[in-house]
């Protein structure tokens, strides 16, 4: 069974720093597309990160464009999530997602084939 589980949510003021973690288990995800999506209280699920199979290119939504960082790491088969100078706006569950079988990072959700559980991001102004 797959299963993709973040971790390194959690409670920060504004201006401050969290990382998350995704570590996957079940199969190998180093040849395919994995990102980063979050959804806020009344909002839509959004697309914040993305990195291509073995870490080649990277994307970023423009909110978040210069704070956050993804990375990947093929030989623990995770991938993580730096967010620095975080914003109240930037309230809300975020979910790993891993493409099954495609190295392309797309912001389309419905062409992400597994998905972790999400974890709580709030900050506090």
């Amino acid at each position: 069974q797959v299963q993709l589980v973040e971790s390194g949510g959690g409670l920060v003021q504004a201006g401050g720093s969290l990382s998350l973690s995704c570590t996957a288990s079940g199969r190998t995800f180093s040849s395919s597309a994995m990102a980063w999506f979050r959804q806020a209280p009344g909002k839509e699920r959004e697309f914040v990160a993305g990195i291509t199979g073995r870490g080649i290119s990277r994307y970023y939504a423009d909110s978040v464009k210069g704070r956050f960082t993804i990375s990947r790491d093929n030989a623990k088969t995770s991938v993580y999530l730096q967010m620095n100078s975080l914003k109240p706006e930037d309230t809300a569950v975020y979910y790993c997602a891993a493409r099954g079988d495609s190295w392309a990072v797309v912001m389309s959700q419905p062409q992400y084939d597994y998905w972790g559980q999400g974890t709580q991001v709030t900050v506090s102004s």
